[in-house]
């Protein structure tokens, strides 16, 4: 398990089209709060005919929030580029120059057997080549996960794979909709994820194949609007959490203040977290109720839970 709080900081991941002329103002003058991530995308949002301008707008972009940063101070996010190939990671930090700094790292969708070799190759040339560090966050969403004679492979090999650059790796992603759209299903507001079976069961694999040593971050919700698109994005984020994400990818600023609430820790879990993380090994119980005396407490269980509890509140807060 991730035991640093690196991994939980990436939060709402909000995603925007890398040609919104609009979005270097937004942050600049913090629109969007002070607790998110920032995706810029080139890929699925963008049409194959306007990637240069696409690029351009982008490179635009980032040198306005760089040099604005040298004029006044700001909430400047976390800013990842979900990239289409791995030259393109090469060309943007050289075209962005000083403000690469900005870059906290890039996204690879629908990472495969048939890509990964590549993109990993890349993210760990600009490392030996940086003192920065850039990171990746592989997105698992394409459609040779969906089938089940060979998902448990692929899977695993991927793992094999990501293993090898495991420091450079911030988060695990999943694409819900990729996976949505395979099967031609769409969720309405008041209802989840999780209850589109074959979807779910993908993401449960992805969870026990990843979820141990990697943080993996929820899939997307689109509603932000509307008749009950707030109780049925509190009702999946709750489902998130159960099932081991943490966090989630964002398409609208509405959704930030949600993510981040429901990522909050209880306060009652936050107390036998530490008592757990405290404990006395050389005591006679490993075993103590709860500071509310409702629950069962025990060392040897529940210390991986803990620990995760302790970096959630310190990423999150405690309600």
């Amino acid at each position: 398990m991730k035991d640093s709080l690196l991994y939980y900081r990436v939060g709402p991941l909000l995603y925007c089209p890398a040609n919104n002329e609009s979005i270097a103002g937004s942050i600049i003058t913090g629109r969007f709060g002070c607790h998110y991530s920032l995706a810029l995308c080139l890929e699925d949002t963008i049409r194959d005919d306007h990637v240069p301008e696409a690029e351009a707008a982008l490179i635009s972009s980032i040198k306005k929030i760089h040099g604005a940063a040298s004029l006044s101070r700001f909430y400047i996010p976390w800013i990842f580029i979900r990239v289409r190939t791995p030259e393109q990671i090469f060309a943007l930090l050289c075209s962005l120059g000083k403000a690469a700094g900005l870059i906290t790292g890039f996204i690879i969708p629908k990472f495969s057997l048939e890509n990964a070799d590549g993109f990993i190759d890349a993210v760990t040339a600009v490392n030996r080549s940086s003192e920065q560090r850039f990171y990746m966050m592989p997105i698992f969403e394409s459609p040779t996960i969906v089938h089940l004679q060979s998902r448990y492979d692929i899977l695993y090999r991927l793992k094999d794979k990501l293993d090898s650059i495991e420091e450079y790796v911030l988060n695990i992603r999943v694409g819900g909709n990729d996976l949505c759209r395979y099967f031609g299903l769409r969720r309405h507001s008041n209802e989840s994820i999780y209850g589109i079976r074959p979807v779910s069961d993908i993401l449960s694999d992805i969870i026990t194949v990843f979820g141990a040593d990697y943080v993996v971050s929820g899939p997307v919700w689109e509603y932000y609007q509307g008749d009950g698109w707030e109780s049925g994005l509190k009702n999946e984020l709750n489902e998130d959490r159960l099932c081991g994400f943490v966090g989630k990818t964002v398409i609208h600023p509405n959704q930030i203040e949600f993510v981040n609430s429901a990522y909050k820790v209880e306060k009652k879990d936050y107390e036998d977290a530490r008592a757990v993380l405290n404990w006395n090994p050389a005591c006679d119980s490993l075993v103590s109720g709860s500071s509310g005396r409702e629950r069962m407490n025990e060392y040897k269980t529940h210390d991986s839970w803990a620990l995760r509890t302790v970096l959630l509140s310190q990423a999150y807060g405690i309600k």
